[in-house]
């Protein structure tokens, strides 16, 4: 701990040079005050162990740190107030309807594809696709060869797409 008497040395010899500093950093004399005050607390509060050899860039540092918290702070909290007008220039995220119909469409085509699909076919489709097996794996579970799941899958592939392309077939 710093003694009593050092603070108060070391308050007078600094405080005006850091009070500008951190009203330059936060555009607030008080808040710059309140920095201020927290930085020689902050002061006080080191163990007697830490390395003061040059306590005007120790303080320095501790104000610096401050602000960055300051702003951390403040950021999260911050609402930002806008007029109404603004709202409209602002980017509805949602898909538009038409799209979102047509994509469940195609959803719904490629369901109806896959459940038309012979049942070898289909449970192939389904573990390589939607599972996410690799070919290889899918012929170790199912007991037959990678070729045979390629040709499935090409099979499956081709038809999903007829389908959909086509969906009045």
């Amino acid at each position: 701990m710093v003694p009593d008497r050092d603070v108060r040395a070391l308050f007078l010899a600094h405080r005006r040079e850091l009070e500008v500093y951190l009203t330059r950093q936060v555009s607030c004399r008080d808040t710059a005050a309140d920095l201020l005050q927290e930085t020689f607390v902050r002061l006080v509060q080191q163990p007697p162990t830490a390395d003061l050899s040059n306590v005007r860039a120790y303080l320095y540092r501790i104000a610096r740190n401050l602000v960055i918290d300051h702003f951390r702070r403040h950021g999260r909290r911050q609402t930002v107030i806008m007029p109404v007008e603004d709202l409209h220039a602002i980017a509805d995220e949602a898909v538009p309807i038409d799209q979102a119909l047509d994509a469940e469409q195609r959803l719904m085509l490629l369901r109806q594809a896959i459940a038309d699909l012979p049942e070898r076919t289909r449970q192939i489709f389904t573990l390589n696709r939607i599972d996410g097996l690799t070919y290889a794996e899918v012929a170790e579970f199912l007991g037959i060869s990678e070729s045979s799941v390629q040709k499935h899958l090409a099979k499956a592939l081709l038809h999903a797409m007829r389908r959909i392309e086509a969906p009045c077939d």
